[in-house]
């Protein structure tokens, strides 16, 4: 499913908001995406560009569900199975994203908006750069654009990631292509950090059928049914790059970033912009989702695992819930330990038993409150490398950010001070279901 066929489904069902009235991108149109809290809006009037904008299209799990054809209950076995086993995406015969080229790069009739007043310029937030490393092939990644003039972005590349690792290897500039728009399993695949040399496009295939094409000007591939591409190189020149909003919903740093030069720009007919709210539920979504499979898979390696939740309270970053199947005393520490191996941001971790949703913020606490003491089932890991995202982490110019990690281990104790636990004690106690019509009438 593309981004247009998904916004059809969403209307379908009655789920899709449409604004008509002009709506400038200086602010205005951030503003009515927040307002919306989540819910899918097409925007068919921005004033000053020819453009519709789309926004908050993956703000739900259950959107995410229908993107990929899967129930919700499957999305976590979906995206652990494309991790897993990736597929060849097909050639594609036709390229809808390459229906219009414009006879000259103008960056300034795309609708990118400025959200707030103090951000450091209009930023491109729903863009999926593909560049190849010399070394380990394809990579697929998200990255924010700020727009500095019409052919140039600077563009933030986070320290050890893949774009950033290729950047630093090549002596001239790196070519690279940019997709707005682009279908679901795209934006998926693009938001999971696979092994070095696992082409994420690959990944996109085995999530949902997608077909690549061959760009016009730079030897990369991008997914032929996207709404825009915009070609060009990752130079070595750099430029100011901020003030802007992170996931963590606080302003993120400046910095000295590089600058993509664009060299060409080729959209769809009729083409939508995607907008894709800076800390707002598309963004928690995009970012945390894609993280379960590789800490499940990691859990999974120690002990059994049966779910994983990187919640939104943790900015769908920082914090998650790992359910397993307790058969080892020793488990609930293996399962902390394997969880920040899966996710290097992570900054804490729970572990629950499989009586414990791990959905559920009210049980999870309850297991905490009941299941835990702090100086047996707490584990704290100083000196850690962390996440840039994180605002109370260490923070250095061009060094990994260093935090201190805490995992809890809310499993039911085996063993306690008294002697071996009663696993009956720990469990909450179930009434007999009834079906209140018939007392109420």
């Amino acid at each position: 499913m593309n981004l247009r066929e998904l916004l059809e489904a969403l209307r379908e069902r009655g789920e899709l908001a449409t604004v008509g009235r002009p709506v400038s991108v200086e602010g205005e149109l951030a503003g009515v995406v927040h307002a919306l809290a989540g819910r899918p809006v097409l925007f068919t009037s921005v004033a000053g560009s020819t453009y519709r904008v789309a926004a908050n299209l993956l703000a739900r799990r259950e959107t995410v569900a229908l993107g990929l054809g899967v129930p919700v209950g499957g999305l976590l076995a979906r995206l652990v199975e494309a991790l897993r086993q990736p597929q060849q995406p097909a050639l594609a015969s036709t390229a809808p994203c390459y229906e219009v080229v414009e006879p000259e790069v103008d960056l300034e009739a795309l609708p990118i908006l400025t959200h707030l007043p103090t951000d450091g310029g209009p930023y491109v937030t729903a863009g999926v750069m593909a560049i190849v490393d010399p070394e380990t092939g394809p990579n697929l990644a998200f990255h924010r654009l700020q727009r500095l003039d019409r052919r140039r972005f600077a563009v933030r590349l986070v320290e050890g990631r893949g774009t950033y690792t290729a950047w630093r290897k090549v002596q001239g500039d790196l070519p690279a292509a940019v997709c707005l728009g682009a279908p679901p399993a795209v934006m998926l695949a693009a938001a999971m950090s696979p092994a070095p040399g696992v082409d994420e496009m690959g990944i996109a295939s085995a999530l949902a059928p997608t077909a690549v094409t061959r760009c016009h000007t730079v030897p990369l591939s991008v997914p032929a049914e996207c709404e825009v591409v915009l070609e060009g190189r990752l130079t070595h020149a750099l430029a100011s790059e901020g003030p802007f909003i992170d996931l963590t919903e606080t302003y993120d740093i400046v910095r000295q970033q590089p600058i993509f030069e664009v060299d060409l720009v080729a959209h769809r007919r009729q083409p939508i912009y995607q907008a894709l709210l800076p800390g707002g539920p598309e963004h928690k979504l995009l970012m945390g989702m894609p993280r379960e499979p590789s800490i499940f898979a990691a859990v999974g390696e120690v002990c059994q695992v049966r779910g994983v939740y990187v919640t939104p309270g943790g900015a769908s970053w920082l914090h998650a819930v790992v359910q397993i199947a307790k058969r080892h005393p020793d488990d609930g520490r293996r399962a902390i330990e394997a969880a920040f191996r899966g996710h290097g941001s992570l900054k804490h971790v729970v572990v629950v038993d499989d009586d414990v949703d791990p959905f559920d913020a009210q049980q999870v606490e309850w297991a905490v409150a009941t299941r835990v003491q702090a100086d047996r089932d707490v584990t704290v890991f100083s000196a850690q490398p962390g996440s840039s995202l994180d605002p109370s982490a260490l923070h250095a110019p061009g060094r990994k950010a260093q935090t201190a990690k805490m995992g809890i281990d809310a499993t039911i104790p085996w063993d306690t001070a008294s002697g071996p636990s009663d696993p009956a004690k720990f469990r909450r106690v179930g009434y007999r279901p009834v079906d209140l019509a018939t007392y109420l009438g």
